[in-house]
């Protein structure tokens, strides 16, 4: 079928295919530079174990271990998928050379020590996200914002506050808002003997934090919760409800976070959307692919990422209310493809949303016509999207499916493999 002939089929219901295609190519979706050396970073001895609830399983060959590989690898992600993008970076990426100084410990970093990020994000016109890193390092004890060790909250405060500078110069610099993800792995493997004390000394922290200035029109900081970790198993310090209180509480100061691995095997985040936006007028999601727990699988165009991105639109998310990043690391496959599937799954979920006829469908539900609800939402699921998506593809000058897996196993070729 060509594309005329989808774009017909669409229209018949109601949908059209070249505003979908329009909206879907001025929607940003932040990347995450993660997932191409394995939640490594720059800042420490790259030989040690990933520590503070943070694991990464697998050993494929040519995971970059210095800033010029990883952005070198990024590009080739970038080339390979269509749409609006930006990158979301960890404090542990920051680089140090002989410019800036050389190496500093966390609660030290500068704006000047993510400069070569600026430089490599305005050459290819992208936006910038940021997260304070609380894992893997020393002072993790092994707790961080809500350690009862006056020294180890201190030192990561000044972190956070730190981050807060580094949020504010790429926003500025780069011209787009700035999300600032607050998530740490703080918790114990056992049953606590005191639950809410480690909640207070969190909750000061954090407004320790944010007390550092900063504009909110585009600096975005977040709060994001989890259900448990690896080493934490009995219970988290930022639960669910901590993380949504302390962003409810605070309006003008940070937006609440959810990541689809963080919950309940039974939760979804995609019915939570809805009632998140009820009551704010911004959140942010970290995507990924959860199975039994927050493994950060590579993200699927599977029900549930497809049913974000309708909520998503539905909801009204893509005219600025939604902040969406991947969030995901998995070492066991070629890491190029895997964040290329994922980034251009989300793409597909969203263009998927865009061509469902959500005010019909809306209206059956709202007259009780659930028989008729049903059968449109099932034959929904045949229409010819693929067309649709190729179409998109084409558009954006990348290639389509079953084009750009022969570029990686090329590139495997030619670059991965030379790392050893």
């Amino acid at each position: 079928m060509s594309y005329a002939e989808a774009k017909a089929r669409y229209a018949a219901i109601g949908i059209d295919t070249e505003a979908a295609m329009a909206t879907l190519k001025n929607v940003p979706i932040s990347l995450h530079c993660w997932q191409g050396d394995d939640v490594r970073g720059f800042d420490t001895d790259p030989t040690k174990p990933l520590t503070g609830g943070i694991q990464t399983t697998g050993n494929y060959p040519g995971r970059a271990r210095t800033p010029e590989e990883l952005m070198a690898d990024i590009d080739q992600v970038l080339a390979l998928c269509p749409g609006t993008k930006k990158i979301n970076l960890h404090a542990s990426y920051a680089i140090f050379n002989e410019q800036n100084g050389g190496w500093v410990d966390r609660d030290q970093l500068e704006p000047k020590h993510f400069a070569p990020w600026v430089e490599f994000c305005k050459a290819r016109g992208l936006g910038a996200d940021f997260n304070p890193t609380f894992f893997s390092h020393p002072m993790c004890d092994p707790l961080t914002l809500s350690s009862p060790n006056k020294e180890t909250r201190d030192f990561w405060i000044r972190h956070g506050k730190a981050c807060i500078r580094i949020s504010q110069y790429l926003a500025e610099e780069l011209g787009q808002p700035c999300t600032m993800n607050i998530w740490t792995g703080d918790g114990f493997k056992d049953i606590p003997a005191d639950r809410m004390g480690p909640r207070m000394r969190y909750r000061e922290s954090i407004d320790a934090i944010l007390s550092e200035p900063y504009d909110f029109n585009i600096v975005k900081p977040c709060v994001e919760s989890k259900v448990f970790g690896i080493g934490v198993e009995a219970y988290t310090v930022g639960s669910a409800e901590f993380s949504l209180n302390y962003a409810a509480m605070n309006p003008g100061k940070c937006i609440p976070l959810m990541d689809n691995g963080h919950y309940h095997p039974t939760e979804v985040v995609s019915d939570k959307i809805p009632a998140l936006l009820t009551f704010f007028p911004e959140i942010a999601l970290h995507i990924t692919r959860p199975i039994r727990w927050d493994s950060d699988h590579v993200v699927l165009f599977d029900d549930e990422t497809r049913e974000i991105c309708r909520e998503i639109v539905r909801c009204g998310g893509l005219d600025g209310r939604v902040f969406i990043a991947l969030d995901y690391f998995d070492a066991s496959i070629n890491r190029i493809a895997a964040w290329t599937v994922g980034f251009r799954n989300v793409q597909k979920a969203l263009l998927n949303a865009l061509l469902t006829p959500e005010a019909d469908l809306k209206a059956l539900q709202d007259t009780d016509r659930f028989t008729e609800l049903m059968v449109r939402q099932e034959e929904m699921k045949t229409l010819p999207f693929g067309e649709i998506w190729a179409e998109y593809c084409d558009r954006c000058g990348v290639p389509k499916d079953g084009e750009w897996f022969s570029v990686v196993k090329e590139y495997e070729k030619t670059v991965l493999s030379a790392r050893v």
